[in-house]
């Protein structure tokens, strides 16, 4: 029998999910970051847009910076539309079993795509956000219909295996759990893939990482109750900053490292996370500051078809187009205001395309 329910407002379209969605994506994709560089590298700007140039980076090993989060942000809200799809899919007709066979298949396109993206001739990798995310949506998928008390308890349980088998994996030459290239994630990798990241990011890391995804679904369903809006954002607010506050003082014990997302990096990003989901809350929805929101809703809408076309040549095609046109505009400044500004010319096409899509209605899913 298929399972059937009934949308409320609040369940039918939150705006917040949108936009903190496409805010994502657009810092990931625009390449706005290399503008911090560009000023950077000439001395300009002086410590703010030097501090901005950091935290548009990864960290080193021990480093945690704002480019660490990104990831952790997109995995969580994946895990946030989750369960309103899977309530629109119910009130569809659909059954459980066709929306697990749809997760399934969707779940097998990203990691198809992101062996594509991830492959040379003689080497690939399992690394990076689509593949990562084919596992941690099923695993999110598996539990979505558990109560929330058992999707927190196998959230922290995947963490706490994962930090163990870091700290006692006992093969020699791989039993240093915070060593770059010497702890068991590297070594799964050698078994399995047959050779190490070169900056020493492992596959393993969608085991501890989906818990991202399961709090994600978690805040999801708590978005789609009748609490009162004021309350949906404290209890967001006060869980963030309790994970941010916890992550630091696990820091002491199992240091920081997003490379393999350790305990305290996976406990730290998901309190931001929270915290950056009951922000968008607060102004989006409940403080009503829709206008400017809607500017990046529209590329959260697509949020596939944009890294797709990112990674697949899409925003270098672009920046040939723009170029010639920049390049004599500004030809009486230097190449890096010329850089800066195609960049953001680029940034510009690309949010276009999106709206161009999103006017006709077109959205690409998997």
């Amino acid at each position: 029998m298929a399972n059937t329910v009934t949308l409320n407002k609040e369940q039918d379209r939150i705006l917040s999910i949108d936009f903190f969605r496409g805010l994502v994506m657009f810092i990931l994709v625009s390449g706005i970051g290399t503008l911090f560089a560009g000023l950077a590298e000439q001395g300009q700007g002086g410590e703010i847009i030097t501090f901005l140039n950091k935290h548009a980076n990864h960290g080193t090993w021990f480093e945690i910076y704002f480019w660490d989060l990104i990831q952790p942000f997109f995995m969580f809200i994946v895990g946030v539309a989750m369960p309103f799809s899977l309530a629109k899919r119910f009130a569809g007709g659909e059954s459980w079993k066709q929306s697990f066979l749809h997760a399934l298949k969707r779940s097998f396109w990203l990691l198809v795509l992101g062996f594509m993206l991830g492959a040379t001739d003689n080497t690939y990798y399992l690394t990076n956000i689509l593949p990562q995310l084919s596992l941690v949506y099923l695993i999110a998928f598996l539990l979505m219909q558990k109560k929330i008390k058992w999707q927190l308890t196998i959230s922290f349980a995947l963490i706490l295996i994962s930090d163990l088998l870091y700290i006692f994996w006992p093969v020699e030459g791989f039993n240093t759990p915070y060593v770059p290239g010497h702890n068991f994630g590297s070594w799964l990798d050698l078994v399995t893939v047959g050779h190490l990241h070169p900056y020493h990011w492992v596959t393993f890391n969608a085991i501890p990482t989906s818990a991202h995804t399961i709090w994600g679904v978690c805040v999801g369903k708590l978005l789609m109750t009748d609490w009162s809006q004021t309350k949906k954002f404290l209890v967001m607010f006060i869980t963030g900053l309790s994970g941010i506050i916890v992550g630091y003082i696990l820091n002491n014990f199992i240091p920081m490292i997003e490379r393999i997302s350790t305990g305290s990096f996976v406990v730290f990003s998901g309190g931001w996370c929270l915290v950056a989901m009951a922000l968008s809350y607060l102004l989006i929805d409940i403080m009503n500051f829709k206008k400017g929101a809607k500017f990046f809703a529209i590329v959260g809408m697509n949020p596939i078809f944009i890294y797709l076309f990112s990674m697949l040549g899409g925003k270098q095609m672009l920046n040939r187009m723009a170029r010639p046109f920049t390049f004599r505009l500004f030809i009486w400044s230097n190449d890096v205001v010329i850089d800066m500004v195609t960049i953001i010319v680029v940034a510009v096409m690309m949010w276009y395309i999106s709206y161009f899509l999103y006017k006709r209605k077109i959205f690409l899913k998997l």
